[in-house]
Order: structure tokens, then C-alpha cells, then sequence
């Protein structure tokens, strides 16, 4: 029997998502014969009714293109929705299943980081088919090694940290580099150690191994006195400031509306104050999560939609396509919606920075 699976983007963009997308659609059609229905903007237009039906047509180019064709939204909970114009919100939840019993969807397929799989776990709920695919440069998704778009955001900013240091060696500078991530510390390590950053902080340290301002001016000193008159700082997003402090670009509204940033600022000027080298602080911003997907993201892509749009066709429910290892499995969507992921202590990169000299804090 033809089935009707709808596919859908959820949180933040990121390079990648439009592989997933076409994995998904080209399975379901040439392989299982179905109908393939977007959502656009994630919960968002699952709400206000906004969708269309896809072909392998419209998948055709898109594999190398950033971004998602079907928008997302992470400002989306259906508990808690606001409708245009209006300033209350609403538990909409039920508005978003009528609009999937009016489209005779079999299965949902949702490519979302923690928290719109989160989400996702909670408005399935047993009552609805669903099957995750992780997405997040941030990387902090349980149940998966990696997960699509960490891959291509740790390109952009690895080769950021590589035209800093011709920058920064040839005026003597101490150069802060803020990278995304949230309240975890993926991007900053793995981008830290890939571009050879001479100091690293991450926020899964905020409380393990609180970073003093004297071992950062002791890290700039022991360069300067080796000769090497520049240094690079690669910082997280969610590293507290100087006094222990998270920063945020702005804090309007709940919780969720809460946007981390702008840490390297402050670290940036108590730094200048404690050492004679000039210190300058560049946040990357949204250009992490942009431009083409590697070839890494591209595959791993292909392989998550493959199994997802598989087991929706199985009858899988409340589960998502994890790469553990180099294998893929379904991991049941409870065991991914606990939090984010952090970096643990053993991690073995982690060893191997430290190892290496850098600073971890």
C-alpha cells in the first residue's frame, strides 16, 4: 500500500539539511513508491497548515546547496505558539495534528537538533509516527557520534583560524575567536585543535576546571618568551565571562528566547589589561552555519535519511538514525531527548590537546 510521509526542518539551519531532504524524497518515491508531503518552517507551518507536496524533481541540484528548500523556524514549540499579530500564545499542538490527519500522513520524518527532537518526542508521544534524523553544527545531539552540519561548520571555522594566524603573527596579536555551540563545547575543540588554536575554551570547564585570566596572560607569556609573539584563543559561545558570568546578546522573553554570544568581548578587554600584547576579539557568527556541506556532511546525510525513510516505511516509531561508530542504528527518540550533549572528560581529543600543550579551560 502507498504510504504518505511527510518530512520536515526543525531548529537552527545548517549545511547539509538539503542532502538529508533528498535522500529522503528519493527513497520514499523510487524505492517504496510514496508520496512525499514538506512541511515548511518545522512546527511553525505544521501549525498554520503551510505544505506542499515534493517530487524527485524537486530535490534535483540540491544536494550541494546550504540552508533547507523547506525553511525551519527554533522559535516553534507547539505548547507554547504564538499566532501572527497576536501576543498570547496557545497550545497548538492539536492544530498540528489535524494538519496531518487532514494530509493522511502515515509517518513524519523530522530533521531536528536536541530541541526540536526533543519536541518531537514530546508531540509524538505514541500517538503519532515518527523517526528523527540529528542536525546541529553544534554537535550535541545523544545517541549519535555526529550529526549533520558539525562537519561543514568546523571547515568554516577551521579555515577562519588559519587567516587569522597570518594576521595575527604579522601585528603581534592576541586574537579571541568565539564559534557557536551553545552549552557545548564541539566546535570550539574540534576547530580549536584542527586549526592548531594555542588555548581552548569550552563550557563543559565553566565548573570542572574554571579558566583563570592568569593562565591565559601565563599562556601568552610562555609564547612570547619562546619567541611565537601572537596567540590564538578559541572560545565557545557559552564560556562564562571574567567573573563567572554567562554573556548573552540579548535576554528578552523566556528562556528560550535567550541568545548566548558576545563572551569574547569582555574576556578580550580584561586580557588587554594583564598583558602588553594588543588583544582583539572576532565573533564568526551565522557564517558557521552557512555555505556548501563537505563531502563528510553530504554522505553522512544520505546515510541518516536512507535509514530514517526505512524505518518509517518499517513501522518504526519514536526512534532516530544515530551513526555510532560507522554504523547506523535507531536510538528511541527518549534516550536522545534528555539535554544536550557535552563534551565528556575523557573525550579523547580533549587528551590529546592538553597533551599537546594547549590550554583548556
Amino acid at each position: 500500500m502507498t504510504k504518505t510521509i511527510a518530512v520536515m526542518t526543525g531548529g537552527g539551519d545548517c549545511p547539509g539539511l538539503n542532502a538529508a531532504i533528498r535522500t529522503v524524497v528519493r527513497t520514499a518515491i523510487h524505492h517504496y513508491g510514496s508520496r512525499v508531503i514538506g512541511i515548511s518552517d518545522g512546527f511553525e507551518g505544521l501549525i498554520e497548515k503551510r505544505y506542499r507536496e515534493l517530487t524527485a524533481s524537486d530535490t534535483r541540484g540540491i544536494l550541494r546547496i546550504g540552508g533547507t528548500i523547506l525553511g525551519s523556524s527554533n522559535r516553534t514549540d507547539p505548547w507554547k505558539y504564538t499566532p501572527p499579530g497576536e501576543t498570547t500564545s496557545i497550545d497548538a499542538s492539536g492544530i498540528a495534528y489535524e494538519t496531518l490527519e487532514e494530509i493522511g500522513v502515515d509517518a513524519l520524518v523530522v530533521i531536528g537538533g536536541d530541541g526540536t527532537l526533543y519536541l518531537t518526542h514530546k508531540f509524538a508521544a505514541g500517538r503519532f509516527p515518527v523517526v528523527g534524523i540529528p542536525k546541529t553544527i553544534d554537535n550535541d545531539v545523544h545517541g549519535t557520534d555526529a550529526a549533520i552540519g558539525f562537519d561543514s561548520c568546523v571547515t568554516t571555522v577551521t579555515d577562519a583560524i588559519d587567516k587569522l594566524h597570518t594576521t595575527a603573527e604579522s601585528h603581534h596579536r592576541v586574537m579571541l575567536v568565539e564559534v557557536m555551540g551553545r552549552t557545548a563545547g564541539w566546535v570550539a575543540l574540534y576547530s580549536g585543535v584542527a586549526g592548531g588554536a594555542d588555548a581552548i575554551l569550552i563550557p563543559e570547564r565553566n565548573d570542572q576546571l574554571r579558566y583563570q585570566m592568569s593562565d591565559l596572560v601565563e599562556t601568552i607569556d610562555r609564547r612570547q618568551a619562546a619567541g611565537r609573539r601572537f596567540t590564538i584563543i578559541v572560545v565557545a559561545e557559552g564560556v562564562t565571562g571574567p567573573s563567572g558570568e554567562e554573556i548573552f546578546w540579548s535576554r528578552t522573553g523566556d528562556s528560550h528566547a535567550w541568545r548566548l554570544g558576545g563572551v569574547c568581548h569582555p574576556l578580550a578587554e580584561q586580557l588587554g589589561k594583564l598583558t602588553k600584547q594588543e588583544v582583539r576579539a572576532l565573533v564568526l557568527g551565522h557564517v558557521q552555519r552557512g555555505g556548501t556541506p563537505t563531502p563528510t556532511d553530504r554522505i553522512l546525510a544520505t546515510k541518516l535519511a536512507y535509514a530514517a525513510t526505512v524505518a518509517a516505511h518499517e513501522g518504526n516509531d519514536g526512534v532516530m538514525a544515530g551513526l555510532q561508530g560507522d554504523q547506523v542504528k535507531l536510538v528511541p527518540l527518549e534516550q536522545v531527548a534528555i539535554g544536550p550533549r557535552l563534551v565528556p572528560a575523557d573525550e579523547p581529543l580533549l587528551r590529546a590537546a592538553e597533551s599537546m600543550g594547549m590550554f583548556v579551560g
